[in-house]
């Protein structure tokens, strides 16, 4: 059984890079509106700007709904590397990059269908619209690399390796920036330019993913796409990954109503609960980075039987997450303001978002543990207990809104609720499992 000091350790050699990579996220899109927001068309830069938030909107709905092969391959390949079985590794990878080139074929094919209902459900000026989906249709042909690449993710993350993600994705960031200048500053290009430099990167991505793998890993591995597709094991990865995508379609049905209902609410609550709202999305890129740590040794714990060393992990993991979550309270009860000044200098905005940063507070409290337990979760390839909890959770949210008056307060009780139920539910779900 491994002592404490070297579980700790663990966690946060896992961990640490999870974060640095979560980071590096939201600095693509942060960069693309930057360059969009710079170039010289005659008074065009809000369209560009509006047309690149549409387009990153529509691709991160597809993608987040193919989250699975992410999260499903590290939790089956983690419980394999702790069995020490080297052909299921393997055969995990080969059956998720499978999933993944047919996923990514499937949307190249139906690109057309796909922008006919984002034209049809996303609202905004025709020339907005028009450049958003000309993005889209550049930018889709990225398809195969990005979700190839998802596996890939996951089985390094199950492996036990968060490094190379993590110098993968700042990789990826670099050539998408110096691709970005190039098209748009140096070849006059406007929307096209900042679409083609994502295809790139991505594919670049893969390129040195694949190049770590096969000088990594590949040695000594034996690939039959034949034994990987077989119905028994693939009919598991699907029951599994099918109710990661079904959580994952409650998270999307509850952060986009959350949006909708922003919407109908007088000025300026929209703009208040987007801001609030990234107060959440920081606490994420931190909790998720734990998650992952948490995705890595449950996994491995739980596939080599080591019934003690998973519980001694669980216990560390919610001690790292309450003091994670004990620092964001008092930073969001000390500087939440200040942080949303950061972020915008409207006033009326700033003021009115006063009477409602309360509920920051609440955000780490009631979340932190439905981050862990996702993690830990998806390591011992217990989904039904996370697709439980997550039904549950999502039923809380829209009954305090619309029981309790469709005010801002009931928007954001109704949240705060749908974080602390998924916490307490898989605690007591899946205390058994883990604890006996």
């Amino acid at each position: 059984m491994q002592g404490i000091k070297e579980l700790n350790s663990s966690i946060l050699k896992l961990t640490l890079p999870n974060i640095i990579t979560n980071i590096t996220v939201p600095l693509l899109g942060i960069v693309d509106t930057a360059i969009v927001g710079h170039i010289s068309a005659g008074g065009m830069q809000a369209d560009y700007i509006g047309a690149i938030a549409i387009g990153t909107m529509i691709f991160n709905f597809i993608y987040w709904l193919f989250g699975f092969l992410r999260m499903g391959t590290s939790g089956f390949t983690a419980v394999s590397y702790g069995a020490g079985d080297r052909t299921e590794q393997i055969d995990i990878l080969t059956r998720s990059c499978a999933i993944a080139i047919m996923a990514a074929i499937s949307l190249i094919l139906l690109q057309k269908p796909i922008g006919f209902l984002a034209k049809t459900f996303v609202s905004g000026e025709e020339n907005i619209i028009s450049l958003a989906l000309q993005y889209f249709y550049i930018r889709i042909w990225a398809a195969p690399a990005t979700l190839g690449m998802y596996s890939l993710k996951g089985w390094f993350i199950g492996m036990q390796d968060s490094k190379t993600p993590m110098w993968i994705a700042i990789f990826i960031n670099v050539v998408n920036i110096i691709f970005d200048l190039v098209f748009v500053l140096y070849f006059n290009m406007t929307i096209d330019g900042v679409a083609y430099a994502t295809v790139i990167a991505q594919y670049s991505g893969l390129l040195l993913t694949l190049v770590v793998f096969f000088s990594k890993y590949f040695k000594g591995y034996d690939v039959s796409l034949k034994r990987a597709l077989k119905k028994a094991p693939m009919l598991q990865f699907f029951k599994v990954n099918g109710d990661i995508f079904l959580r994952t379609i409650c998270i999307i049905a509850v952060t986009s109503y959350f949006t909708i209902a922003s919407t109908k609410m007088d000025y300026p609550l929209l703009a208040v609960n987007t801001l609030i709202m990234q107060l959440f999305t920081l606490f994420s890129y931190f909790m998720d980075g734990f998650a992952y740590a948490a995705e890595s040794l449950c996994g491995r714990f739980s596939g080599a039987n080591e019934i003690k060393n998973l519980r001694r992990t669980v216990k560390l993991l919610i001690l790292w997450g309450t003091g994670m979550a004990v620092l964001c309270m008092i930073v969001y009860g000390f500087f939440a303001k200040d942080i949303l000044s950061l972020l915008t200098n409207q006033r009326d905005v700033i003021r009115v978002a006063q009477g409602y940063l309360f509920w920051t507070i609440l955000i780490p409290l009631t979340g932190f543990l439905a981050f862990l337990y996702d993690g830990i979760l998806i390591g011992m390839i217990k989904s039904t207990i996370m697709r439980n909890a997550i039904f549950f959770a999502t039923a809380s949210f829209f009954f305090i809104f619309f029981v309790f008056g469709q005010t801002n307060n009931a928007l954001w009780a109704g949240f705060i609720s749908y974080l602390l139920l998924r916490s307490v539910l898989m605690t007591i779900f899946s205390w058994k499992d883990i604890f006996g």
